[in-house]
C-alpha cells in the first residue's frame, strides 16, 4: 500500500507539464498508443517541436517508415496537453486513413470536413464548421483552398499536412492551393510530412520552408542567388545550407532502422487473361462512345472524370460497367422531360473512389462548372434518342454475357497463390481487390460456386450486405460487455469483419475501402484483380499487408488483359519503373514523389486511352510518358537531397539504438507507476486479477459514466477495457491523488514487500531520516513546465543521493505517526531544497539562453540574406551601368551616342533610388532585428513558483 504523500509524488510523475526539449514529454503518450516502440518515431516526434519558439518541421523518413506514427504521437501530445485545435490536411485518398489511425491507434476523435457536412454544420448551427475542439478536422487539398476563409479564422494549436510535396511548387505565384494554404496557415505551428522534400529543383525546399516560416530565409531572390545549382559546386555551401535546414528538416532512412524493423519481401506474379469475343466486343463499343468529343450521357462538368470511371469498370468486368450504363440511359430519358437525375450519386453507389476522385479532379486554374440548365431543341432530342438506342444495345449486350473470362482465371491464380502460402507456410488467406462492388458480387457467387462457399469475407464503403450484418452481430455478442466495442458502429463493423477474415475466412474480396486504415499483415498474399493506374493507390494496398509485423514475403498476383496494350503498358509502368510489386521496400521516394498524389499522372493515361487508336499510337505515348518520367526520377536533385538531409548511418543507428534503449525503461517504469498509484487509489472498489498483467476488476465506479467491470493495462486487444493514462478512471485516480492533503508524517518503508531489489534501499535499511517533496512550476518561451525536487537527509544530516529519494518513495510503506512542524532539521532541509530550485532555474535559463541563441542566429541569417538581396539588386544596376558606358564609348553614329546617353541617365537615377532604398531598408532591418531579439529575451525571462510540497520523517523497516 502507498501513503498520501507516495501517491501524490507518483501522480505528479505522471501528469506533470514538461518543456518541448524534455526527452520524457512523449512517454504517456508513448504509454497507450497502440503503436510498438520505433525510436526512429520518437526520435521525430521529439524533433518536431524541440524548440518552444519552432513554427513546425518537415518529417521527411523514406517511404514506409511510419510518418503518419511520428505526426500521431505529436497530435497525442498537443490532445493530452488540452491543446486540441488540431487540423490535418491530406489528399483525399488517405482522410479516412487518418480518422481509422487516429482512432484505432491514439483514440483520438476525428472528422473528415467535406462538402456536405460542412454546409449542413454551417445551416443550422451558424457556426464555423472548423472550429470546433472535439474533434480533431480532417480535409483534402481542394477543400482546405476553397474554404480557407474559414479556416484561418480558428487559432490552431498545430496544423499536419501529409504528403506536403504536393505544395512543392509553392514558390512559383501560379502554384494557387499552394500560396492559398501558406498565406492562409501562416501564423500556426505545423508539421510537414513527405519522403521527397526535394525532388527537381532546389527552390522546391525553399517552398516548403516557408510554409512553415516564411522568414526562414530572406526571400526566393536571395536564395536562388545564395543556393542555385553553380554555388552548390562549392563544398562550404553545401555545408552552410545543410546546417541551417538541420534545425527545420529531420530524415531516417531504411537502410538505418534495419536492426529492429525487419521488412519482408514482395514477390510479383502476373495472371494473363484473354477478354472472350463477346467481351471485346462490348469494349469496343464502349471505346467508340466515349471517344467521341460530345455525348450527352456524360455531365459536362465531369466528363473526364466520369470517363476515366467508366474505363475502369469496363476493365473490372462486364457487370460493373452494365449497371453503370443503365445509370447513363436513366439519365438520358430523365434528360428528355427536363427531370434530371444525380447521376453523379449513381455513379458512387457501384465506384466507391469517385467521392475521392471528385475531391482531387478539379484543376488549379478553374473550378468544375456545373452543367447548364438549357432547353432542349427538337433536333437535341431526336440526338439524344439516337444515342439512347446506341447505349441500349450496349447494354444488352453487357446483359449477354454471363461469365467472364477474367474470373475463371481467378480461380487459377488463387491455387497458385496458395501453393506459395503453403511452401512458406504462412496462412491461407487472400485478399482480393476490385474497384468495383457489382464486380465484387459477381467474384463473390463465382467462388462460392467454385469451392469456398463458407470461406469469403466482403469488404467494402457501406459493408452492408446480410453476411456482413450477422458478422457485426455475433461480433457484438461475443464481445459484449467489452471495451473492444467503441461504440461507432462503423469502426466496430470494420472490425468485426477484420477479425473473421483473421480468425475464420480464408479469402477477403474488398473494394478501395480496404485500402485504409486496416492492418492485415496475418495475411501475405494479394490479388490485384482490378489493377489502379495510380501508382500510390496500389502501394497503399500492398501496405496493408507488406507492413511492419508481416512474417512472410507477400504475394502480389496482377491481372493483365493480354488484348489491350495499354493496360499492358500501365502495368509495365508500375512494374519496372514504380517498382511497386517486388524487393524489401516497393516503390522508392524518388519515384512516388515524382507523381505527387497520382491524379495527374492517371489523367495523362487517360489522354493516352481516349486518343491512341493504334498500338503504335500507345507505344509511343507510353515510351514518351516513360522518358518524362526517367527525367524527373533520376533527376541530379537526389545527390542534392541525400547531401543535404541524410546523416551517417552509423551514428544514426547509434542513436536509435540508445533511445530504443531509453524509452523502453522509462515506458516500464511509467507504467508500475500507474499501476501502484492506480491500485493504492482505487483501494477496495477494485480486485486484482492479475498483478504481474496489470488486470483488476473494478467494482465499484467513482464516478457516473466510468463503468464497472474488467480493466487491462496493455496496449494489446483483450475483453477487458483498455486502461491508460487518458482513461477518465485514470485521470480520476491521478486527481484524486494530487488533491490529497498531505500533512507531515512520519513513514516507515517495508522493505521487505518491495517486489524487486533496489540496492540503494536495502543499503540503508534500518536507516532513517527526512525527506523534502516540491513541485515548481517554471514559465518561460511561451509554455509552462513543472519540475519535481527531492532532498533527503539521514538521521545524522548526511545528505543522500537523489536516486535514494525517488526509489524510496516507490517502496511499500505505512504512516507511523505525526512529525512535529518545527523538527530540527527541518531548517537544513529548507536550506538543501531551495538551493536545489536555485540550481535548477540557473540550468533551465541557461538552456534558454541556447535556444534563444539558436533564434537569434536564424534572425541574423534572415537578415543577411535580405541585405544580399538588396545589394544584388544595386549589383545588378552596376553591372547594366557598366555595359552602357562600354556601349557609349564604341558607339560612333552621334544619334545613337545620344540615345544610349538617355538610357545611361535613367540607369543612374534608377541606382540612386536603389541606394536609397537600400540604406532605408538597411536601417529597417536592423531595428526589425533588434525588436526581434528584444522580445526573445523578453520571452526568456523565466518565473518559478512553488505549487505544491511536503515533508516527511522516513524510517526503512
Amino acid at each position: 500500500m502507498l501513503t498520501f504523500q507516495q501517491q501524490k509524488y507518483m501522480a505528479w510523475e505522471l501528469s506533470r507539464k514538461r518543456s518541448s526539449v524534455d526527452d520524457d514529454k512523449l512517454t504517456g503518450v508513448l504509454s497507450e498508443a497502440k503503436v510498438d516502440l520505433n525510436p526512429h518515431q520518437v526520435e521525430a516526434a521529439l524533433f518536431a517541436f524541440r524548440s518552444p519558439l519552432s513554427m513546425g518541421a518537415i518529417l521527411a523518413d523514406e517511404v514506409g517508415l511510419g510518418k503518419t506514427i511520428e505526426a500521431g504521437l505529436v497530435i497525442s501530445q498537443k490532445w493530452a496537453e488540452r491543446k486540441t485545435h488540431i487540423l490535418i490536411i491530406s489528399p483525399a485518398t488517405l482522410r479516412k486513413q487518418w480518422n481509422m489511425e487516429l482512432e484505432d491507434k491514439f483514440f483520438l476523435p476525428s472528422i473528415i470536413m467535406e462538402k456536405k457536412n460542412f454546409n449542413k454544420i454551417l445551416n443550422d448551427t451558424y457556426t464555423n464548421p472548423f472550429d470546433t475542439k472535439k474533434s480533431i478536422v480532417i480535409c483534402s487539398y481542394p477543400f482546405a483552398r476553397k474554404q480557407m476563409e474559414h479556416i484561418c479564422r480558428v487559432n490552431w494549436d498545430l496544423v499536419v499536412i501529409d504528403e506536403a510535396h504536393a505544395l512543392r511548387n509553392v514558390y512559383k505565384s501560379g502554384n494557387k492551393t499552394g500560396n492559398t494554404l501558406k498565406k492562409g496557415l501562416q501564423p500556426f505551428k505545423k508539421i510537414l510530412l513527405t519522403a521527397t522534400p526535394l525532388q527537381n529543383d532546389i527552390k522546391e525546399l525553399y517552398g516548403l520552408i516557408s510554409i512553415i516560416d516564411n522568414n526562414y530565409f530572406g526571400g526566393l531572390s536571395s536564395f536562388s542567388s545564395q543556393y542555385n545549382k553553380v554555388a552548390l559546386r562549392e563544398e562550404s555551401t553545401y555545408e552552410e545550407l545543410r546546417q541551417r535546414i538541420r534545425p527545420i528538416v529531420h530524415r531516417t532512412l531504411r537502410s538505418q532502422v534495419q536492426a529492429y524493423v525487419k521488412y519482408t519481401n514482395r514477390i510479383p506474379l502476373v495472371q494473363e487473361y484473354f477478354p472472350s469475343d463477346d467481351e471485346i466486343e462490348l469494349a469496343n463499343k464502349i471505346n467508340e462512345y466515349l471517344e467521341r468529343p460530345h455525348s450527352y450521357g456524360l455531365p459536362n462538368s465531369q466528363r473526364n472524370l466520369i470517363t476515366l470511371i467508366l474505363y475502369k469498370l469496363l476493365a473490372s468486368s462486364s457487370f460493373a460497367i452494365a449497371g453503370t450504363l443503365s445509370t447513363i440511359i436513366n439519365r438520358l430519358e430523365k434528360l428528355i422531360v427536363h427531370n434530371e437525375i444525380d447521376f453523379c450519386a449513381m455513379v458512387a453507389e457501384d465506384y466507391e473512389e469517385y467521392g475521392n476522385y471528385q475531391e482531387e479532379w478539379t484543376d488549379e486554374e478553374k473550378e468544375d462548372s456545373e452543367d447548364e440548365n438549357v432547353y432542349l431543341t427538337d433536333s437535341q432530342i431526336e440526338e439524344i434518342k439516337d444515342e439512347l438506342k446506341e447505349l441500349k444495345d450496349i447494354y444488352s449486350l453487357a446483359l449477354r454475357i454471363t461469365s467472364n473470362s477474367k474470373g475463371a482465371c481467378l480461380l487459377k491464380s488463387l491455387q497458385l497463390g496458395f501453393k506459395h502460402m503453403e511452401e512458406m507456410h504462412a496462412p491461407h488467406k487472400a485478399l482480393i481487390f476490385t474497384e468495383s462492388r457489382r464486380t465484387q458480387m459477381y467474384l463473390c457467387q463465382l467462388l462460392e460456386e467454385n469451392g469456398y462457399e463458407g470461406k469469403i469475407v466482403l469488404f467494402n464503403g457501406t459493408n452492408s450486405d446480410p453476411k456482413s450484418n450477422q458478422i457485426y452481430n455475433n461480433w457484438l455478442q461475443e464481445h459484449q460487455g467489452s471495451s473492444k466495442i467503441t461504440g461507432s458502429k462503423t469502426a466496430d463493423k470494420r472490425q468485426a469483419l477484420v477479425d473473421y477474415f483473421r480468425n475464420t475466412a480464408e479469402i477477403m474480396i474488398a473494394t478501395e475501402a480496404a485500402a485504409e486504415g486496416i492492418n492485415l499483415q496475418f495475411c501475405s498474399l494479394l490479388v490485384n484483380y482490378d489493377l489502379p493506374w495510380n501508382p500510390q493507390r496500389v502501394e497503399q494496398r500492398i501496405g496493408r499487408c507488406h507492413r511492419y509485423g508481416q512474417k512472410y514475403d507477400v504475394v502480389v498476383i496482377n491481372f493483365i488483359n493480354k488484348s489491350n496494350r495499354a493496360d499492358q503498358r500501365v502495368y509495365e509502368l508500375l512494374d519496372q519503373k514504380f517498382n511497386l510489386f517486388k524487393g524489401v521496400f516497393g516503390a522508392s521516394d524518388e519515384v512516388l514523389g515524382s507523381i505527387g498524389n497520382g491524379i495527374d499522372f492517371e489523367k495523362r493515361i487517360l489522354s493516352i486511352y481516349q486518343q491512341c487508336r493504334t498500338t503504335e499510337e500507345i507505344d509511343a505515348a507510353f515510351d514518351a510518358l516513360q522518358l518524362e518520367m526517367k527525367d524527373s526520377i533520376e533527376s541530379n536533385m537526389r545527390q542534392t537531397r541525400n547531401s543535404l538531409f541524410e546523416n551517417f548511418d552509423e551514428e544514426v543507428i547509434e542513436k536509435l539504438r540508445l533511445r530504443e534503449t531509453t524509452e523502453n525503461q522509462r515506458l516500464n517504469q511509467y507504467n508500475r507507476m500507474l499501476w501502484w498509484l492506480t491500485c493504492s487509489v482505487l483501494g477496495n472498489r477494485i480486485t486484482v486479477s492479475n498483478n504481474d498483467s496489470c488486470e483488476f476488476k473494478l467494482i465499484d465506479s467513482p464516478l457516473p459514466g466510468i463503468p464497472t467491470g474488467k480493466y487491462r493495462l496493455s496496449k494489446e486487444d483483450s475483453d477487458s477495457y483498455n486502461y491508460r493514462i487518458s482513461h477518465p478512471l485514470a485521470k480520476w485516480v491521478i486527481d484524486n491523488a494530487l488533491r490529497t492533503v498531505t500533512g507531515m508524517t512520519e513513514i516507515e518503508f517495508d522493505y521487505d514487500r518491495n517486489p524487486t531489489i533496489i540496492s540503494i534501499i536495502e543499503q540503508n535499511r534500518g536507516n532513517s531520516g527526512y525527506l523534502s517533496f516540491r513541485v515548481v512550476r517554471y514559465s518561460s518561451l511561451k509554455e509552462v513546465e513543472e519540475h519535481i525536487l527531492l532532498v533527503a537527509i539521514d538521521s545524522s544530516g548526511n545528505e543522500m543521493e537523489e536516486s535514494f529519494a525517488k526509489r524510496l518513495l516507490t517502496v511499500p510503506a505505512r504512516v507511523i505517526g505525526s512529525l512535529d512542524n518545527n523538527f530540527e532539521q527541518k531548517e537544513m532541509l529548507n536550506g538543501l531544497i531551495e538551493n536545489r530550485m536555485a540550481v535548477l532555474q540557473e540550468e533551465l535559463e541557461i538552456r534558454n539562453s541556447d535556444i534563444v541563441n539558436s533564434e537569434v542566429i536564424k534572425i541574423e541569417n534572415w537578415v543577411e540574406d535580405n541585405r544580399r538581396s538588396l545589394q544584388q539588386k544595386l549589383i545588378e544596376l552596376d553591372k547594366a551601368i557598366e555595359e552602357k558606358n562600354t556601349e557609349f564609348i564604341q558607339e560612333r553614329n552621334i544619334r545613337k551616342k545620344l540615345a544610349i546617353q538617355k538610357e545611361k541617365d535613367v540607369l543612374n537615377e534608377k541606382r540612386d533610388l536603389a541606394w536609397k532604398e537600400y540604406d532605408e531598408k538597411r536601417e529597417k532591418l536592423k531595428s526589425d532585428k533588434n525588436a526581434l531579439i528584444s522580445q526573445l529575451y523578453e520571452l526568456a525571462d523565466g518565473k518559478m513558483e512553488i505549487v505544491d510540497e511536503f515533508m516527511i520523517k522516513w524510517r526503512i523497516k
